[in-house]
């Protein structure tokens, strides 16, 4: 649920990349079929956007007119879930349900990492500041880092099950994510050291984070129906979207340095304009 509705935010990111394209624009989208199970998106170092499928099993590159590539990963029912572009040049992802962190090449082949901890549940990825690659423990409630050369080390998440599953690096060059079941933000330095942030409102149910233009990390209130906001200093903002219910997931930012987020439940993808008297949110519809 959460990876789907973070694809199609992603995607659309990545496209209006392309060509800037300013509030009140028709939009068009133009959508390309896949094995099963898109999840995870991003730009790779090729130009091409590369992505995971999780009912698929494979990892699939697709060029900007709609040439698509996918390829299998070894082991199989591996649980793909989130992919990020390395420092190498590679496309890094997790595998949840078989506890390996992957790489790929642009060339498409693939090597497969065992996590220490077993059935940690490694979800989201994100290419630290110091070339190393970053994940979340969903379920072993850690930190991990790979090098480029495969090696990792674990880091231990202050708060009890803290569920964490999305990992970004801030403009303080600091890792945040968020902490789904304990309702934090959390902040860690490149050498283990963490805060953590108690999210206002209770049982937010974060889910992904972002940097945004302004300096500060953009999060989504999954159960709460909020955008929420923390300085690097650790001051909180929320915003509650206009549509009740609408269950944010996956966020971005945009090339019109706007906040892009995917609202699972009303089918949306909505932009919120960062200004100075508060936030201006418009959406558009999402494909059936």
């Amino acid at each position: 649920m959460q990876c789907r509705c973070r694809a199609t935010l992603l995607l659309i990111a990545l496209l209006f990349s392309a060509a800037r394209i300013l509030p009140g624009q028709p939009v068009t989208i133009t959508t390309y079929s896949v094995s099963g199970g898109p999840a995870g998106i991003t730009l790779g170092s090729d130009g091409a956007i590369w992505f995971t499928e999780n009912a698929g099993n494979k990892i699939g590159r697709i060029t900007n007119t709609g040439t698509l590539t996918e390829y299998d990963v070894p082991t199989p029912s591996s649980g793909i879930d989130n992919i990020a572009s390395g420092p190498d040049g590679a496309l890094w992802f997790t595998e949840n349900e078989r506890n390996n962190i992957g790489r790929i090449t642009i060339n498409g082949i693939v090597t497969e990492y065992a996590i220490p901890t077993p059935a940690s549940g490694p979800a989201g990825i994100a290419a630290g500041p110091d070339g190393a690659l970053w994940f979340t423990e969903s379920i072993g409630n850690k930190i991990g880092r790979i090098t480029t050369n495969g090696v990792i080390i674990e880091y231990v998440i202050p708060a009890f099950n803290a569920g964490s599953r999305h990992i970004t690096v801030g403009a303080d060059g600091m890792l945040w994510f968020t902490e789904n079941r304990a309702n934090n933000i959390g902040r860690m330095t490149t050498s283990g050291s963490f805060i953590e942030y108690p999210i206002p409102t209770l049982n937010g149910s974060a889910v992904d984070i972002t940097a945004g233009p302004d300096g500060a990390l953009w999060f989504t209130e999954f159960l709460r129906n909020k955008i929420g906001r923390l300085t690097p200093t650790g001051e909180f903002r929320e915003y509650a979207i206009p549509e009740p219910n609408s269950g944010p997931v996956g966020i971005a930012i945009g090339p019109d340095r706007a906040v892009w987020f995917a609202e699972y439940y009303t089918n949306k993808i909505a932009r919120v304009a960062i200004r100075s008297r508060g936030p201006w949110f418009t959406r558009i519809s999402a494909l059936q």
